[in-house]
């Protein structure tokens, strides 16, 4: 079983380098890690008296892997999920935030267990996850990536600037698509037809 930091680390890999594109709402971001985030932390890693886009761009692997592990996966309390949810829902909430939680309290009332959505994992979504994993053991980690597909397919239907995430230019599945699919079984992944019948309808 992977160690949470060997989770991370392939977090940071997916997430790249520095990027500052205008559509991502994000802003600038380096390993995964976004000015927002670097500002609420108080990280001023130039010592310039501000935290800026020079900030992000010298922040390095390793100090947005330690990041990851307290702020993404510690703190939220991921790790008081069943062990099979822990590397997807990690991996969302370094993408969405306390969406990723709210995915998984949605899914787990579309199983009849009461849960209130508000993105935090408290005593009651750590006794619903488990009930549900008692319930399906092989099934609600695939569950729970293909609500993460569904999510960012749907966002993408709502925002077009972000359509580029979910398609490539030609079509195919877009990074946000494939990162949801690498946790979900094979038989579970949609079909290169499949996505595009999915998306058909988006400009």
């Amino acid at each position: 079983m992977q160690t949470v930091t060997e989770i991370a680390q392939e977090i940071v890999s997916r997430e790249g380098g520095y990027v500052n594109d205008p559509d991502d709402p994000g802003g600038a971001t380096n390993y995964g890690v976004t000015i927002h985030t670097m500002r609420r932390l108080g990280l001023d890693l130039t010592k310039d008296g501000q935290i800026d886009e020079d900030d992000v761009r010298v922040l390095t692997r390793a100090h947005a892997v330690s990041i990851f592990v307290e702020h993404y996966f510690r703190r939220p309390r991921i790790d008081r999920l069943p062990a099979p949810l822990q590397a997807s829902v990690f991996d969302m909430y370094v993408n969405a935030g306390a969406n990723a939680v709210k995915i998984l309290q949605r899914l787990l009332g579309d199983m009849r267990i009461s849960v209130n959505v508000d993105g935090v994992i408290g005593p009651q979504t750590i006794a619903a996850a488990k009930q549900a994993i008692a319930a399906a053991p092989d099934h609600l980690a695939d569950a729970y990536g293909i609500a993460r597909r569904n999510y960012y397919y749907d966002l993408a239907d709502r925002r077009p600037a972000s359509r580029k995430y979910a398609r490539r230019r030609d079509g195919g599945k877009g990074g946000w698509i494939k990162r949801a699919e690498e946790f979900v079984s094979d038989k579970y992944r949609l079909t290169d037809a499949q996505h595009k019948a999915r998306v058909s309808k988006w400009v």
